[in-house]
């Protein structure tokens, strides 16, 4: 082998590892638990969550679970943490019904006191609005009010191929192999 050769197949070996870190820290795979999401994830799917704060209303966002009683088990989630810090934390997975700024939806509006006459409330800067696909099973913004969006570990980019091989929906793209549809 030509020494030009080696040195740069040595290049791209050093590059390997690297790109795995910043893959780390910027990609996660995290496993649905629960039926909130319900027919679009279901518990056991498994998907691929891109790590950022910005949203989009609509949106399928794995975000940080608060503690029953004191609302949270420590400081937010820094960017640069990696696969096991993620790992220690527990998270939900929700879609965006709105943003800062944003009229409260009145989902909201009618199991809180946020309902009060006078202007429509707005979502507080900083803060989102989240919903379950499946309301009668889900925990969220009905019940713990606006969520702190620097508590978002980022947002599903899609489900992984492991957990569609068993479906045949449109959250699969309709290629899943043989198995109940949802």
């Amino acid at each position: 082998m030509r020494p030009a050769t080696a040195a740069a197949l040595l290049g791209l070996a050093g590059l390997v590892p690297a790109a795995a870190v910043l893959l780390g820290r910027r990609l996660v795979v995290v496993t649905v638990r629960g039926v909130s999401m319900a027919p679009a994830y279901l518990d056991g799917d498994r998907v691929l969550v891109r790590r950022t704060t910005r949203t989009t209303r609509g949106q399928v966002l794995v975000v940080e679970r608060p503690a029953v009683r004191t609302r949270w088990p420590g400081g937010p989630l820094p960017a640069t943490a990696g696969a096991r810090t993620v790992g220690r934390r527990q998270w939900l997975i929700k879609r965006v019904a709105a943003l800062p700024g944003d009229p409260v939806p009145e989902v909201m509006l009618s199991t809180s006191s946020l309902g009060l006459p006078g202007p429509p409330p707005r979502v507080p800067d900083g803060s989102l609005v989240l919903l379950g696909d499946n309301p009668q099973h889900s925990v969220d913004s009905r019940h713990f009010g606006f969520y702190p969006a620097e508590r978002v570990l980022g947002t599903v980019v899609r489900p992984l191929r492991a957990a569609c091989a068993m479906r045949r929906d449109e959250v699969c793209g309709g290629r899943g192999g043989p198995g109940p549809s949802t």
